[in-house]
């Protein structure tokens, strides 16, 4: 089974639900199938500045941010319960927000793209352009 959880930084009105299906659709895509699971938490941007600058340094605004447990410091000790820990998502609902006014779509809409992103980040795939 795969498992996703999500937390929201402050009561942002968006469905967790379809936040958790996002991620696990994009899993199944890709030939996730087994147990696994994946923390998504929504922020405001100055939480996400606060990771970016932490994690980054590049002073550039990100609207997602990846941390696959492959890519942890150290020797990755694999849980009891059987699952695949791929890791955790962040996305700063201030940007999607934003980029939903701008280019006509729901807000809701931004963030499963971004959580997708994400996604497709945690199971290393790598790409130029946000889609």
């Amino acid at each position: 089974m795969i498992y996703v959880s999500v937390t929201k930084e402050t009561n942002f009105p968006i469905s967790i639900a379809k936040t958790k299906d996002s991620v696990k659709k994009t899993l199944l895509a890709n030939g996730i199938v087994s147990d696994c699971e994946v923390a998504v938490a929504l922020v405001r941007r100055e939480t996400m500045q606060k990771y970016v600058d932490k994690y980054y340094g590049d002073g550039t605004d990100h609207p997602v941010l990846s941390f696959p447990s492959n890519e942890i410091e150290g020797r990755f000790i694999f849980p009891d319960d059987g699952k695949m820990h791929l890791g955790e998502i962040v996305v700063s609902y201030d940007w999607c927000v934003e980029e939903a006014s701008r280019v006509g779509k729901l807000v809701e809409q931004v963030v499963a793209e971004m959580v997708k992103h994400g996604t497709l980040h945690l199971l290393g795939i790598h790409h130029d352009t946000i889609s």
